[in-house]
C-alpha cells in the first residue's frame, strides 16, 4: 500500500516514486477533490466515504493489492496517514509526502516553523487555541472552510484579541492559490475557498494563560468548590506532571486540577470524577473554555466510579476522601503511582495523618492569609488551613 501526499498542483508536484506508484496502482482511493487533481490516471478509483473512519475498512480489504491512498500534503502532520498505518505492519506500506500546508504557509510569509504553533482544527473546537493566545505569538491553523475562518475572527474578538492580524491562505501550492490579510475585528471576506489555512499574528489586550501552574481563579466557572490558585500551584507541583502521563482527579469540583494537568503538556490525559452532575458539567465547560476539551469527566461516587483500566500515573483526591477510598487505591494501583490528597476538615486531616504514619510520604500543612480591611486599617485574614499528603505508592 502506498500513501501519497498530494498538493493543489496535482501530479506536477509528485516525486518520481509517487508517479510510478500511481501508474502501477490497481486501485486509487481518495477524496473527490484529490481524485479530481489526477484526471489522467487510468487506474480504478474509489472516493473515500464519509465519515472518514468508514474508509479504513474499505482500504484494509485491499490488503495485498497495489493500492494508492491519496492524502493532503504531508499525511503524517494532521493528516490521515497515522490513522491508517496503525492497522498495518511496517512492511505493508510506504509513504511519499508532499510539502504540508504549514510548510507552504511559512514559505509564503517568511515565518520560522519551529517558532510557531501549528494546529489542525478541521473537526476540533476553536477553544484549542486558548493556551496559545498571547500577544506577540504566531500560529498557523488549518480550518474546515470559509465560515470557520469568520468564526475564528470573531472568536478572537470576543476574547480581546481583535487586533490580531489574520493571513487567509487559500489553496496553497496550486493555480487557485490566494493570500489575503486583515485584522480579526475587520475581516469580512465572503468568498474564502477551500482548502484554507489562517496564519495568526496575535495582538490585543486579552488575558493570556500562564505557562506555570496557578491559572487565575476567575478563569474557572465555579460554585465555590475549587482548589484555589495558591493551593492549586502547590498541588500541581506535588503531582509533578510529565509529558504523556495520565491523572485521576477525584472529587473534581470545577475541574481545575485536571485542567491544569492537561495544560502542562498536550500529550497528557486526565479523568475527572465528580459526584455532583452540575459540577461535572461545569468541569467539562471549563475544560473546553481553556482549550483542553480532552478532559474525560465521569459522574459518580468513589470508589465505585473508578475505572479498572488504564491505571493513572498520578491521583489527586480533592473530595470524597475516606478510609475506604485509600484502601481501594492502594489495592488497585501499581507501585510508583503518585498520590496527593488535600484535607480541610479535622476528620480528613486525622485520616491523612494516620496514613502518613503507616505509608510515609510528605505531610504538609499549608496556612495562607490575605490582607483585608480591619477598621480603618488592614490586617491578615486567615484562610482555612489545608493539610496535603503526598506519597509514591
Amino acid at each position: 500500500m502506498t500513501i501519497i501526499g498530494i498538493g493543489e498542483d496535482g501530479p506536477d508536484g509528485l516525486s518520481t516514486a509517487a508517479r510510478s506508484a500511481l501508474d502501477g496502482a490497481e486501485l486509487i482511493i481518495g477524496s473527490a477533490r484529490h481524485l479530481g487533481l489526477l484526471p489522467a490516471i487510468s487506474g480504478r478509483k474509489i472516493e473515500w466515504p464519509v465519515p472518514f473512519a468508514d474508509g479504513i475498512a474499505v482500504l484494509l480489504a485491499q490488503r495485498g493489492n497495489r493500492v494508492v491512498m491519496l492524502a493532503s500534503g504531508d499525511p503524517f502532520w494532521f493528516g490521515a496517514g497515522s490513522s491508517v498505518v496503525r492497522h498495518l505492519a511496517p512492511e505493508e506500506w510506504v509513504a511519499h509526502p508532499a510539502p504540508s500546508t504549514f510548510s507552504l504557509a511559512a514559505a509564503r510569509l517568511g515565518w520560522a516553523l519551529q517558532d510557531i504553533a501549528c494546529l489542525g482544527l478541521h473537526a476540533a473546537p476553536l477553544e484549542r487555541l486558548r493556551p496559545h493566545l498571547v500577544a506577540g505569538t504566531r500560529m498557523i491553523v488549518l480550518l474546515r472552510d470559509g465560515a470557520a475562518v469568520l468564526a475564528l475572527a470573531w472568536w478572537l474578538v470576543e476574547r480581546g484579541f481583535g487586533a490580531s492580524r489574520l493571513h487567509v491562505l487559500e489553496a496553497l501550492g496550486g493555480p487557485r492559490e490566494r493570500v489575503r490579510a486583515a485584522r480579526a475585528d475587520a475581516l469580512d471576506f465572503t468568498d474564502i475557498a477551500h482548502p484554507v489555512a489562517v496564519a495568526v499574528e496575535c495582538a490585543g489586550e486579552g488575558q493570556a494563560l500562564p505557562c506555570l501552574a496557578g491559572v487565575p481563579d476567575d478563569l474557572f466557572a465555579s460554585d465555590g468548590q475549587i482548589t484555589k490558585r495558591p493551593i492549586r500551584a502547590l498541588t500541581l507541583s506535588a503531582l509533578a506532571p510529565r509529558p504523556g502521563e495520565s491523572l485521576w482527579d477525584i472529587g473534581a469540583g470545577s475541574g481545575s486540577i485536571g485542567i491544569e494537568w492537561l495544560l502542562a503538556h498536550p500529550a497528557n490525559r486526565a479523568l475527572a470524577i465528580e459526584a455532583d452532575p452540575a459540577r461535572a458539567e461545569r468541569a467539562r465547560a471549563n475544560a473546553l473554555a481553556l482549550g483542553v476539551d480532552r478532559l474525560d469527566v465521569v459522574v459518580g461516587t468513589v470508589p465505585d466510579a473508578l475505572p479498572q483500566d488504564p491505571v493513572p500515573d498520578a491521583v489527586f483526591i480533592g473530595g470524597g476522601l475516606s478510609q475506604l477510598l485509600l484502601q481501594d487505591l492502594w489495592a488497585r494501583l501499581p507501585a510508583g503511582t503518585r498520590l496527593v490528597a488535600n484535607a480541610v476538615t479535622l476528620e480528613s486531616e486525622a485520616l491523612l495523618a494516620h496514613w502518613h504514619a503507616a505509608k510515609g510520604g510528605t505531610l504538609l500543612r499549608i496556612e495562607l492569609a490575605d490582607a483585608a480591611a480591619l477598621g480603618g486599617r488592614r490586617g491578615w485574614k486567615a484562610r482555612y488551613p489545608v493539610v496535603q499528603w503526598s506519597v509514591v505508592l
